[in-house]
């Protein structure tokens, strides 16, 4: 489910593209009267199909960044009263990342540091499919709130796609900055580190610890600790600094109260850093875009042998069979 937020001002761009987004909307059972509040929760699988079908009847392939171009932080709802506040942008993007499921539950995100470059991985919840202009429309509004953060002349370093490029990108170059990569292996941004270490100029300090606290009185009461731990985990491999008490520190808490958490799930620190590493190394090694040595320091290990052996003793096999 996503929340209906996510549509903001697509009935007046689609008026405005001359083609009537009642029909559309009624096309794919989405009510009007479903667009008059923002927290209203709609099926993910009919926001996308809308986005599609008002693409192809506008003749418009950059309909969803077009639609981006009007995103703000705004949109995210309580996530953004609690980012606004964070004390540099990589607080206050890992605040909205971490609890993007608040606004939309069908997107997965991470971010990931590689040296002097940060990547923000986009990509669908399991089991969810997110066509092209959803995607679009995600990675133009992520650009949108950073440039809010970091100001209006700003542009990253790459936007990937892994669908094709369109036969015009003036209108992608405009919203999305000079250097787009499509047929990629993955969705997302590529900035530089420094850009994200960048003092938030929209936080006051006063305000943090009650915007912190109205943010976990929102989060849903069965939200998994092991689901959370993972998020974080996946974005602390690269730093090789993931630790449980890292974990626990970005999460609030103190180490103990991390095990314990987990504990009540059945699960330790090193059984959910192991899982997460396997599904992150199995998904690396399906695409032939990096090396194995990439996706070992990708993966948090110091030296290829050191991922050989890991991956050997959890899967029987090395990486370079499954890799074919």
């Amino acid at each position: 489910m996503v929340r209906s937020a996510v549509l903001s001002g697509y009935v007046e761009l689609t008026l405005s593209l001359g083609v009537d987004p009642m029909l559309l909307l009624r096309s794919v059972g989405i009510g009007p009267a479903a667009l008059t509040a923002s927290d209203t929760w709609l099926p993910a699988a009919a926001v996308d199909q809308l986005l599609e079908r008002t693409a192809r009847e506008t003749n418009r392939e950059e309909f969803g960044l077009r639609l981006a171009a009007r995103r703000g932080l705004t949109n995210l709802g309580p996530v953004a009263l609690v980012a606004r506040e964070e004390p540099d942008i990589r607080s206050a993007l890992q605040i909205v990342l971490r609890h993007i499921s608040l606004h939309n539950e069908a997107l997965r995100t991470r971010l990931t540091q590689t040296g002097s470059l940060t990547t923000i991985h986009v990509q669908s919840s399991p089991g969810v499919s997110m066509g092209r202009q959803a995607t679009e429309l995600t990675i133009g509004a992520t650009c949108a709130i950073l440039r809010e953060f970091l100001g209006q002349d700003w542009h990253p370093l790459s936007v990937c796609f892994t669908h094709p490029g369109p036969a015009q990108r003036d209108e992608a170059h405009r919203i999305l900055g000079p250097t787009i990569e499509f047929a990629q292996s993955f969705n997302g941004i590529v900035c530089y580190t420094h850009d994200l270490d960048t003092a938030n100029p929209l936080a006051d300090p006063l305000l943090r610890p009650y915007a912190r606290e109205y943010l976990r009185s929102l989060t849903p009461a069965g939200e998994s600790s092991v689901e959370q731990a993972r998020a974080i985990i996946e974005t602390l491999l690269p730093t090789q600094q993931c630790s449980a008490a890292t974990v626990a520190d970005r999460l609030g808490i103190d180490r103990r109260t991390l095990h314990r958490h987990l504990a009540r799930s059945g699960e330790t620190f090193i059984t959910v850093l192991n899982a997460t590493r396997l599904e992150l190394a199995h998904r690396y090694l399906a695409h032939h875009d990096r090396s194995l040595s990439d996706i070992a320091t990708e993966l948090g290990f110091s030296e290829l042998s050191a991922f050989s052996r890991w991956f050997r003793q959890l899967t029987g096999h090395s990486p370079s069979r499954i890799r074919g």
